[in-house]
This record gives C-alpha cells, sequence and structure tokens, in this order.
C-alpha cells in the first residue's frame, strides 16, 4: 500500500517549526511560501491521520460517554464518590481543583491517603481516559492547523471523502469535548488520583497539571470551542458551503418525494435494467445535519457575513429538535444556539432566527416526518417486493437500496430523538407512529437481500469496474493536459487494479480487499486539494465523477457490511420498550405483530453482528426478551408486558365495556363499531388471532400471567359491586326466587327490584373480560415450544373431573391454564374470588348471595330488550352491544364461585336455568309490551348458555324452554341479516 511521496526529511522538522506555533496557530506566509503546500500534503499524510483519528476520536468519545453513564448511576458510580468516609476528601478535591495541596489538606485527604492504592487502581482506567481525550485534541489541533497551512480546498461533489472526513473529525472532537463537559465528577476522579499518585510517589504525576488546566477550559465546551476554530473559519466554511446543494435535496417533504417517485423500480419500467447513478453518487446516503449545526456554531462569524451560510444553518435549525450526539445523548440545538449567541455580541438578530425555527419545527416538522415515514414504508415494500422477486436488480439499483435504508435510518432516529422529548404541540401524535416496526421489518428485509445475494451484486459490480470504470477512468486521465509524477502514478495504479479484476477470482471464491484503492484515492483528493496544487482536482470534476463513482463500486466488492453500517445503523434502538410506541395520553401502541417482527429482525441482525465480533447473541437476547415478561426490567423500567397490559385494559377493554368495541365469536376477535367519532385504532389489528399470538410469543406465559392477574383484578372489583347490589335487593330477590313461576307475584316484585340494568351492564364487562382472557390463552400456543411437556399436561387434563378431590382438581387445572389450555373451572377466577374480603361472612351467606346473584341475572333479562342494541348480529355471531359476553360471565363466575363454597355447581345452574326461562317466556303473553322488540335476540343468549356450560346439557334446556322458540328466533335474527345485507 502506498504511503506518499518521498520528500527529504531535513526538509520536515525545519518546516513545521516555522508551521506552528507554540500556541498551535498557523504563522503567515509570503507567495513564496505556497509553492510548498503541495509538497506539505504529501509530507504531512493528511489522509492517514483524517482516518486514524476519525477511528480514534470515535472510541474516546464512547468512553467519555460511558463514564459519565456510570457516575450518573448510584449504583454503578465509583464507591470512592459515594462512601461517607470520603465525603470531606471530595469536596475539598472540587473546591481547591486544580491546584490542591496534599499537605495543607491532610486533614480532608486521610482516607485517600488510607487508600490511596485502592484510588489509584480503581481509578486508573478512568484517568488514562482523560489523558487520552487531551492527547486526542492536541493531535486534531496539530491536523486542522495543517490543512490550514495546506490551504486545502473542499467540496463535498468534488472531493467526497476528504470533505466527509473533514467534517466528521470536528464534530467527533466537538463532540468529545462536550461529553466531557458533561462528567460531573471528572475534577473528583482526576484530583482523587493525583492526590494518590502524590502520596505514593511523592510527586504529582506528569500529566495532571495540563489535565486540569483542560478541565478549567472547558467549563463552557461551545464557547472555548467556537474560540478555538476561529482560524480554521475559511476551510470549515468552505466546506459546509458545499452542501448547499446536497442539503436540500436530501430534505425533500414526502409530496416532493412522491412526484419524483423515488426509489421506485416500477415507475420507469423501460430504465430498470439501467445503473443508477448520479453527479455526486454517495452524497444522497450521507446524513448532513449534525455537520452543518456543530459547523456553523463552532465557525459562526459567516452567519453574519454570507447568505449561503445563513441560509444552511436555518434549514438545519428547521430539521427538528434535537440531534444526537452519541446513542442517547442529545442536543436540544435551538436552546444551546440560543444561550449561545446571547452571550456573544454582535448576534443579536440570530436569536430571533434560531426562535422561528423553532415554531417551524413544532408547528410543522410532526407531520411532515409522519408523511415522510409513511412514503417510506411503502416505497421500501415496493422495493422489497420487486427485488425479491429480481433479485439481478441489486446489481444496478444498489444505490436505491443504499438511498432507502439512508433516508429509513435518518426518519427512525429523528422519531426516536424526539418520541422521548416530545414540545408542547396541539399534535403529539405525531411523534407516535404505531407503525414504525413495518418500516423496520423492510430495512432489515432489504439488509437480508443485500446479504442473501453477495454475489449477485459482486459480479455487477466487478465487471462494471473492470469493463466500465477503468476504461472512463483512463479516458479521462488521458484528456488531462497536465498531471504531475505522484499523481500520475496513483491514477495509473487505479487504471491497473481496476483492470485486473476478473470474473475467475470471484468464482473461485477468493476475498476481494480493495482499500488500498480507497485510500489511494484520498490521499490524491489530499495532493490535488491542497492550494497551488500543480493538479488542481477542482478543475477536472469528470476525474472526480468517476473516482468517487468507482469508489462506491469497489465498496460493493468488499465493503458492504461497512456500508450498511453508515447508511442503516440503528443500534440507538435496542429497547424494545421505544419499539412498542406506547403513548399513554393517547392510548397508542404498536401492533404485537408489528413489534413481533421488528424484534424478530432486529435480532437477525444482531445474529449476522455475531459472526464478526465474539458475542453470545443467543443469551444477550434471552436476557433481555425474559426481562420483557416481568412487569418491570433490571432498570426498574416498565416492560412491553406491562404497556401492553394497561394498553389493553385502558384501552380496548375500556371501549369494549362500553360497546364502542365489539366482541366477535365468529371471527375470534374484536372489532370498532361504526360510529361518527373515528378511533384512534382498529381493535382487529391488535385483538385478532395473530395478534395474541403475537402478544403470547412477545410476553410468555410469565407476561400473560401478570396480565391475567390485572383482569382478575378488575373482574373481583365488578363481583364486589354486584354483591353490593344482591344484599340492597335481598328480600325482593328471595321472594323472586320463590315465586318466580308465578307471573301475577313476579310482576309486582319486579316493581320493587331495583338496578337491573347495573347489575346485567357489570356482569357484561365480566363476560368481555373473561372472553379476552380466554382469546389470550387459546393464543399460547405451548406446543410449538414444549410439546412434550404439552401433551402429558393434555392428558392429565382429561383424566380429572371436577367432582373428585377439589384441591387435586384446581392443581391441574392451574397448571394446564398456564399452558393455555381451557378449563371446566378457572383455576385464577377460584383464587382471586376465594381472595376477596367477606366481611366475616360465612360459607353460607356467601352461598345465599351467590344462588341470589343467579337469580338477580335472570329476572333482569328482559331489561334486555329495551336496548336496541341488544340485537344479535350473525357475520359477529354476538349482540351489538356485547350482551352475547353474559354466557361468558355466567358460566365462569358461577363455576368458581360455587367451586369456592364447595357446592354442586349443576344443580345451582339447573336452577339459574329454570328462573331464566320462565320470566323469558312471559315475554311472549303481551304483545304489545315494549319488551318483545329484541326478543328473539335476547332468547338466544340464553342457548349459549348452555351451549357454553360444560355443567348444562340441550335436555336441560329443552325441560325449561321450547326448542321451537329457540328455532323460530335463529330464523327470525337472520332474516333481519339478510334484509339489512341485501
Amino acid at each position: 500500500m502506498r504511503s506518499g511521496s518521498s520528500v527529504s526529511a531535513s526538509f520536515s522538522a525545519e518546516w513545521v517549526s516555522v508551521l506552528i506555533c507554540e500556541d498551535r496557530s498557523v504563522h503567515c506566509f509570503t507567495e513564496d511560501h505556497l509553492i510548498w503546500t503541495g509538497i506539505m500534503a504529501y509530507q504531512f499524510k493528511l489522509a492517514e491521520k483524517l482516518l486514524i483519528l476519525n477511528e480514534r476520536g470515535q472510541g474516546v468519545l464512547i468512553r467519555m460517554n460511558h463514564i459519565k453513564k456510570v457516575c450518573t448511576d448510584s449504583k454503578r458510580r465509583p464507591s470512592y464518590f459515594t462512601e461517607k468516609s470520603m465525603e470531606s476528601s471530595v469536596k475539598y478535591i472540587n473546591r481547591k481543583f486544580p491546584n490542591i495541596d496534599i499537605r495543607g489538606g491532610s486533614q480532608h485527604l486521610s482516607s485517600v491517603q488510607k487508600q490511596k492504592s485502592a484510588v489509584l487502581e480503581g481509578l486508573h482506567s478512568y484517568y488514562e481516559s482523560f489523558i487520552d481525550v487531551m492527547e486526542f485534541r492536541d493531535h486534531v489541533y496539530e491536523l486542522l492547523n495543517t490543512i490550514d497551512a495546506c490551504q486545502c480546498y473542499f467540496d463535498i461533489a468534488v472531493n467526497f471523502d476528504l470533505t466527509k472526513n473533514y467534517l466528521d473529525l470536528i464534530v467527533t472532537y466537538a463532540s468529545v469535548i462536550y461529553m466531557l463537559s458533561r462528567i460531573d465528577d471528572k475534577k473528583a476522579i482526576v484530583g482523587m488520583y493525583n492526590c494518590a499518585f502524590e502520596f505514593c510517589n511523592g510527586n504529582s504525576d506528569p500529566s495532571f497539571p495540563r489535565l486540569g488546566q483542560m478541565f478549567i477550559e472547558y467549563d463552557h465546551p461551545w464557547k472555548k470551542l467556537s474560540e478555538e476554530f476561529g482560524p480554521h473559519t475559511k476551510s470549515v466554511t468552505g466546506a459546509l458551503l458545499s452542501l448547499r446543494m446536497v442539503y436540500p435535496r436530501r430534505n425533500l417533504s414526502a409530496d416532493q418525494w412522491r412526484s419524483a417517485q423515488l426509489l421506485s423500480l416500477l415507475a420507469s419500467p423501460a430504465a430498470m435494467l439501467s445503473p443508477t447513478c448520479c453527479d455526486t453518487v454517495r452524497t444522497p446516503v450521507i446524513s448532513s445535519a449534525v455537520w452543518l449545526f456543530v459547523g456553523f456554531l463552532l465557525c459562526h462569524s459567516s452567519l453574519n457575513a454570507n447568505a449561503d451560510s445563513q441560509n444552511l444553518w436555518k434549514m438545519a435549525l428547521r430539521n427538528g429538535l434535537y440531534l444526537t450526539v452519541i446513542r442517547d445523548e442529545i442536543l436540544n440545538i435551538h436552546k444551546l444556539s440560543e444561550d449561545f449567541f446571547d452571550s456573544l455580541k454582535g448576534y443579536s438578530k440570530r436569536i430571533p432566527d434560531i426562535k422561528e425555527c423553532k415554531e417551524y419545527v413544532i408547528i410543522n416538522c410532526g407531520a411532515l416526518r409522519r408523511e415522510k415515514r409513511n412514503f417510506l414504508r411503502n416505497a421500501l415494500k415496493e422495493l422489497t417486493k420487486v427485488l425479491e422477486d429480481e433479485p439481478a436488480l441489486l446489481g444496478p439499483k444498489a444505490l436505491f437500496v443504499f438511498m432507502a435504508l439512508s433516508f429509513s435510518r435518518d426518519e427512525v432516529l429523528w422519531l426516536v430523538r424526539h418520541a422521548e422529548n416530545i414540545p408542547k404541540t396541539k399534535t403529539p401524535e405525531d411523534y407516535a407512529d404505531s407503525q414504525m416496526a413495518e418500516l423496520l421489518y423492510y430495512m432489515e428485509k432489504l439488509r437480508t437481500l443485500l446479504a442473501q445475494h453477495r454475489y449477485v451484486i459482486q459480479r455487477y459490480h466487478l465487471q462494471y469496474l473492470s469493463q466500465y470504470d477503468a476504461l472512463a477512468l483512463n479516458d479521462t486521465i488521458q484528456g488531462m493536459y497536465v498531471c504531475p509524477e505522484e499523481e500520475s502514478v496513483l491514477m495509473s495504479s487505479f487504471v491497473s487494479t481496476l483492470s485486473a479484476l476478473s470474473l475467475k477470482h470471484l468464482d473461485a471464491g477468493e476475498e476481494f480487499d480493495l482499500k488500498p484503492f480507497r485510500l489511494d484515492w484520498l490521499r490524491l483528493q489530499v495532493y490535488t486539494s491542497a492550494g497551488k496544487a500543480a493538479l488542481a482536482l477542482k478543475d477536472y470534476p469528470d476525474l472526480a465523477k468517476v473516482m468517487n463513482m468507482a469508489q462506491f463500486h469497489t465498496r460493493m466488492m468488499d465493503n458492504v457490511n461497512e456500508l450498511l453500517c453508515e447508511t442503516a445503523d440503528l443500534s440507538i434502538l435496542w429497547v424494545i420498550v421505544q419499539m412498542a410506541n406506547y403513548n399513554q395520553s393517547t392510548h397508542e401502541i404498536a401492533r404485537p405483530t408489528d413489534l413481533l417482527a421488528g424484534i424478530q429482525a432486529y435480532v437477525t441482525s444482531l445474529h449476522s453482528l455475531s459472526c464478526y465480533i465474539n458475542i453470545d447473541v443467543t443469551r444477550l437476547v434471552k436476557n433481555v426478551l425474559l426481562q420483557q415478561t416481568q412487569p418491570l426490567d433490571s432498570y426498574g423500567t416498565q416492560t412491553i408486558t406491562t404497556l401492553y397490559t394497561n394498553w389493553f385494559l385502558e384501552g380496548l377493554l375500556r371501549q369494549a365495556s362500553s360497546a364502542l368495541i365489539v366482541h366477535c365469536p365468529t371471527t375470534q376477535c374484536f372489532v370498532n363499531q361504526n360510529t361518527e367519532n373515528e378511533q384512534s385504532f382498529h381493535a382487529e389489528e391488535y385483538a385478532d388471532i395473530c395478534g395474541l399470538r403475537s402478544l403470547a410469543e412477545l410476553i410468555g406465559p410469565y407476561g400473560l400471567k401478570f396480565l391475567n392477574e390485572n383482569l382478575m383484578w378488575h373482574i373481583i372489583s365488578q363481583v364486589g359491586e354486584l354483591k353490593k347490589l344482591v344484599s340492597d335487593n335481598m328480600d325482593v330477590l328471595v321472594q323472586m326466587r320463590a315465586n318466580f313461576e308465578n307471573p301475577e307475584a313476579m310482576s309486582d316484585l319486579q316493581k320493587k327490584l331495583t338496578g337491573c340494568e347495573n347489575v346485567l351492564k357489570r356482569m357484561t364487562i365480566i363476560g368481555v373480560i373473561l372472553s379476552f382472557r380466554s382469546m389470550v390463552q387459546e393464543a399460547l400456543i405451548m406446543d410449538r415450544h414444549c410439546p412434550f411437556l404439552t401433551r402429558p399436561i393434555k392428558c392429565l387434563k382429561d383424566f380429572i373431573y371436577p367432582e373428585g378431590d377439589i384441591k387435586v382438581t384446581l392443581g391441574v387445572y392451574e397448571m394446564a391454564s398456564a399452558a393455555g389450555l381451557p378449563c371446566e373451572i378457572d383455576p385464577t377466577l377460584v383464587s382471586a374470588i376465594a381472595n376477596m374480603q367477606t366481611d366475616n361472612s360465612s360459607i353460607e351467606e356467601e352461598f345465599k348471595i351467590t344462588c341470589l346473584l343467579l337469580v338477580y341475572i335472570a329476572v333482569s333479562l328482559p331489561t334486555l330488550c329495551l336496548d336496541p342494541n341488544s340485537f344479535y348480529r350473525r357475520e359477529h355471531g354476538g349482540h351489538q352491544n356485547n350482551i352475547h359476553c353474559l354466557a361468558t360471565a355466567v358460566n365462569h363466575l358461577a363455576a368458581a364461585m360455587f367451586t369456592v363454597q364447595r357446592k354442586n355447581i349443576q344443580t345451582q345452574l339447573q336452577e339459574f336455568l329454570k328462573v331464566a326461562s320462565s320470566i323469558l317466556l312471559q315475554l311472549g303473553q303481551n304483545v304489545e309490551r315494549m319488551e318483545i322488540k329484541n326478543r328473539d335476540s335476547v332468547y338466544l343468549i340464553l342457548h349459549m348458555i348452555v351451549e357454553q356450560s360444560p355443567f348444562l346439557s340441550q335436555d336441560m334446556l329443552e325441560m325449561c324452554f321450547p326448542y321451537v322458540l329457540l328455532r323460530n328466533a335463529y330464523r327470525e335474527v337472520h332474516k333481519t341479516f339478510i334484509h339489512t345485507m341485501g
């Protein structure tokens, strides 16, 4: 691999002393000196330094973020800052920093002296990390000054790699300094370490004075950074202004994307096989908002002097409210900008600009970004389908894929940043996306396609490089009227490298390594971008275009994974709670099917990552997902189990209790009612078979146990109210129980009875909850996960009868219920009822209340006919107001309550059947009464109770209620259905 030209070493030492002062400022040069700038570009290896410092800067930034996280976590914070004995030492060090006198402060530092060896060992890694920051700063100073001395020219459309690496280094450097300033304990750490060092060695650590001075300087990081970057304003501003054509194109609206048919392969079928290309082939896959914000913050003088700078800066401020520093660390860009410019003289005009941009973001950005996500969801879906059908298109349309991933990545991360910090807006729903998992799913599908069809991509681009790029580059070189020796050698090697690529190497399974080619191209960009360079790259835009395109093509040969990290990295999203997108104020949450697909896609990408790093992905994923089956994770944060439990209770079941959502036995789901007010979600997308199976897959048996416990709490609260109603009407109900076959007596007693509608309402709520619980239980398909455990449980359950030992029966039923099997008696409901407060009442008293409750329900059934929504809908298999759930409530509640009271379930249900049949038969005696309006629909409830009960039979029903009435009732409701549908 080439290392540049061979300029004499003697020149280097002499020149550097002239180039850089001790205070790291740049000397002024005469015209004669400028002839050396090209030589300097060779000598100082700027290309290599840019790459190394960018990589090193990311490592330092990660460590600063880690130290900040550790120091703000009470459980992980170094013990020296939490121990009572060290409290005086820490206060003294912070007060005297950096001039800490260990002799004069011995009474305060006695604890440090006692533990000096432990302190040195415990704080060594932190201290070394801070030294790394200082050294990184020194190297960045030196490189930026050298670049200025070389008078390098930056243009993202010409010297793409040079400009990108230059701007990346500025942002990384500023981020490191900012994160350093965010570590509150940094002075205590460094000061305590140095005290311990001095106690052990008799003198201060050599690095401490400069380290302490650096901490003091960066108490106000952005102000100090802006002072440092004053000499670099010309270079930085030039690089930023080269984005004035690129950045606006990157930030078009969804409507503009749509009108341009962006990312659509089907829009121009004739051009489907043509390679996707543009003048700046790699700029569509970069995100430059952070460059603009940080760059203009550090080099702000151009904002008052250059209209283009001001326009670009405003565009960046209109991009959103927050920018990511690293992982979950973000900048509030408008607040930071306003505070910063408010402290500077001559920038008062910028404050209204900042406020106007912030107002624009709050009013418009949420909706604009939502539309972009909607567009990208459909665009990626189409792109995925086409490429799955015709994977050969991955060759010519690879750029489309990376553009799609890059755009989607930006929108996902934008939403994550802002969803955690929603501004005061009239449309908070814009910051929640229940369909986010779908976008993540298609992103992962595209990534998978790139991995699956690597050979197709390599074969296409190998031929492109050797048969087009090499020839186009050679023709471009031949047309150049001047070409110095070093540049000529590099460009000749480019042509040779590309021409030598052959399909036989690919077919032989050889691995390609074209990194030397890309590094040489970066070197050439540096050489030809220096001031007074003999060959100026900006004078040869065709050369830049061909080489930038060839550089992208080489990455398709050996560097696709790294390019995917650049364009589609979503590592910040490894927080499943965020993927659920739960919004408590609007009761919005991701569909379980979407969340499951998103997690599966993410796990797949983690498994692909495990091929390159030594990490046990299976154990990692299990640890994280198992925590999600509990109410809280290890950090005390609500899990998806808690979020979905809250959502189903407060969002879906609460509306089902008001009949805004209907339970449909036919399709085994819940559906929305057709009402004037449009609801925020479609119930069938969450509570159908697929949705509930996905939920069961996500939260598992433990999560379902937590869900069941919460459902039971709501049921028990309703049972408590029902008992109160029974007590209030005790005397009337006793008489009704004795006289239910006497129509005249019943008519008089009915007038004295109160709360009939209330009883049926509460029983319907119980029935809705139990119906939902039954659907969730059925969704837990244990056969797929542990078939050898499930089958013995089924066999054991089949041998158990309710008439046997009730403790044994309930024990088996509890095990079967946990496996998702239906049971004749609900063990969870039995346990909940047994634990109810009974006010010291006896079993017999509880039994009497239960019997009277069934009488209460039975004699209240005729009031259902008065409700216009009590009609039976054939397509749903239930009633419009969910009263068909009464059947589930009666059967489950009676079985559980009589089990607790050790009474015969069948006998008591038969009594209920007799009372209900007698009361309903009396409806037909007066055809003029209003109660007969929905009589046929109400008759069907009686049949449903018998049909669902394991303790009642059709023979028992026919003894009380003529079958002909049921047959006629079914015929009538089906006639109504046909008429309505017709």
